[in-house]
This record gives structure tokens, sequence and C-alpha cells, in this order.
């Protein structure tokens, strides 16, 4: 193709070239509720399909195979045991998810993780952790919460395990009980971000500060804006190179706009917070892997919820009110 024939190219002509060469994205299904407090969040994946996550990523021109659901136990609704709730399921279901999401990286599709309850983040993340340690490639994670989910189980007040997985992840939990990796620490504290966040237990917040882990929480994002916020994170990520997984808890958004959560705090992310954050992270060229977790149905208001998350999504992948010059997914 010559020169003068490329600066006459279309914006859609443009974008068609870029999503061509663009990996393909694999959706996975993680019906999981066992490690949160309430039933519901297990029929999150089938209301992301309902609400059009598989047609809004082809409408961006995006290759897209769904994978289908993962498998795992029922949940036994039993009280917690030597602090954890459901230990033996959420092990089992980490596992299933860890495999799960490493053959959709082996084979070179982009995972987009439906949930479930963000118990499920150990399992994907393992999987990621699991897939780059073979080339020596840096993993960060951007955390988008309204918690910071670092409890353990001597001081967690429920000992749901959704409450658990950065903790477990970084090393602050033994992960053999789990068996899902044959490391410790999953993943280095100081490639954490955290950003929303504005529900913290008491002591879990110097376990937090005490990781390593970056956090911004809402009034940083107050004080700052989301632009500066994500400017600031995307930076640092980019400076260590390599995977970036992108966990996103509905519960980040304010609840009057997202009630399809069984965790709601109020003084969440706005709609256009939300929008400019995935925005930044799509125009960053930097993301590797997505969850999308916390939907529960049975909460939730005509499925409002689950299109906000797919509309949000589809941000994160290239959606944008004008087209703008990105690099490729």
């Amino acid at each position: 193709m010559g020169i003068q024939h490329m600066k006459h190219q279309s914006t859609e002509q443009k974008l068609e070239n870029a999503t061509k060469v663009a990996r393909p994205l694999g959706l996975i299904g993680a019906p999981i509720d066992v490690g949160a407090g309430r039933r519901g969040a297990s029929l999150g994946p089938e209301a992301l399909r309902i609400a059009g996550i598989e047609q809004a990523f082809g409408e961006l021109g995006h290759n897209v195979v769904d994978h289908g659901d993962v498998a795992g136990p029922r949940n036994p609704q039993s009280d917690p045991v030597n602090g954890f709730r459901h230990l033996p399921e959420v092990a089992e279901w980490s596992r299933n998810i860890r495999d799960k999401v490493r053959h959709v990286l082996d084979i070179g599709h982009k995972p987009v993780i439906l949930g479930g309850d963000h118990s499920l983040s150990i399992g994907s993340i393992a999987g990621v952790a699991e897939h780059c340690a073979r080339t020596d490639t840096p993993v960060s994670v951007l955390w988008l919460d309204a918690h910071a989910d670092f409890n353990t189980p001597d001081i967690s007040p429920s000992g749901n395990i959704h409450g658990m997985p950065l903790a477990i992840l970084c090393g602050a939990i033994d992960a053999d009980q789990l068996n899902i990796g044959t490391q410790p620490q999953l993943i280095d504290p100081t490639n954490i971000y955290l950003a929303g966040i504005r529900s913290v237990d008491p002591i879990e917040k110097a376990r937090v500060v005490d990781s390593g882990a970056n956090v911004f929480d809402m009034r940083t994002i107050d004080e700052h804006g989301m632009v500066s916020v994500m400017r600031t994170i995307l930076d640092r990520v980019a400076q260590t190179g390599g995977h970036l997984h992108v966990s996103f808890d509905v519960d980040m958004l304010d609840p009057s706009l997202a009630p399809g959560v069984g965790t709601t705090v109020p003084g969440g992310a706005t709609y256009r917070e939300a929008h400019i954050c995935m925005e930044m992270i799509h125009e960053s060229g930097l993301l590797g892997s997505l969850d999308l977790v916390e939907l529960n149905p049975c909460l939730d208001e005509h499925n409002r919820s689950a299109e906000l998350m797919v509309d949000l999504a589809g941000s994160a992948f290239g959606k944008q009110i004008i087209q703008r010059k990105t690099q490729s997914a």
C-alpha cells in the first residue's frame, strides 16, 4: 500500500486495519458466588451475555470467541471454618478459572472474564501470572473497586473470600491452602494499583499500606480527578512493561448507577469518571486481560447494571465519542 493511499484512508478503514491484527477477545464465564455472602453473582455471566457483550465488542471490530462457562462446585451455604467461608469450593473454582484463563492466553486470545463474585480474580490472575512467567513478563494489576479486598481470615468479619483475593495473591494468606500456584506471592504488591476504594476495614487499612500496594482512594480521585489518577497509574504500568490485568468490580460505581451488586457503598465513581477511566485504559494500549465482577442480577433493575458494565467494557476496548488515534488492542 502506497504512502499517498494511506494518507487518504478513512477513520473507519484505519480502525478496521487495526482490529485485523488485534488479538481475539476470549469471553470466559465464571458463574461463582461461593466467595460472596449473598447468592446471585453466579447469574452474572448470563446477564452480561443478555446485555449484549459479544455484540458490543463485535461492533467495535473485534473478533470475539465465547469459550463458555467454567464449571465448579455448588454453593454449600455453610459457616466459616478457620476464618474461611467455603475455602474448598473457592479453591476448586480458582484452579478451574486459572486453567481456563491460561489456556485462552496460550492460544493468543485476550481474556475477558465474566463474573461472578470477586474471588474469581484469584484464579484469573493466577492464570495470567502462570502464562507470563513462561516469558518472564511482568504483571501489573489495576483493581477498580469500592473495597480493598485485603482481608485475612484472622480479621475478616464474615470469612467471605471475595474480600480476600488481593491478600491471597500478594502472599498475605498462604496460597498453598488453595493450591493455585508454586510461589506464595503470585503478584508483586508494588505492581498492584487500587482505584476507587472507599470502604476498608480498620485493620485491613494498615495491611494494605504495609503491603506496598499503590492506593488511589475516592478522596484522591475527588482531589485530583480521574484523569490525573489514571495518568499516574498508567504511566507507572507502562514503565514496568508487560501485562496489565484490570479487575473491575461493579461496586466501584455509585450504587445509584449500578444497583445490581451485593455490597453497595455510596459515593462511588460517576458515569463519566468510569468511562474516562476505561477510555484511558484502551488508549494506553496496555490492557492484557479484564475481569467484570460482582454483578448480581437478583438485585438489579431490569438488567441495567449489566448493560452499564457492557457499555464500560466497550470503552476499555475502543468505544469512543469521537474516534481518536490509539494503539491497537
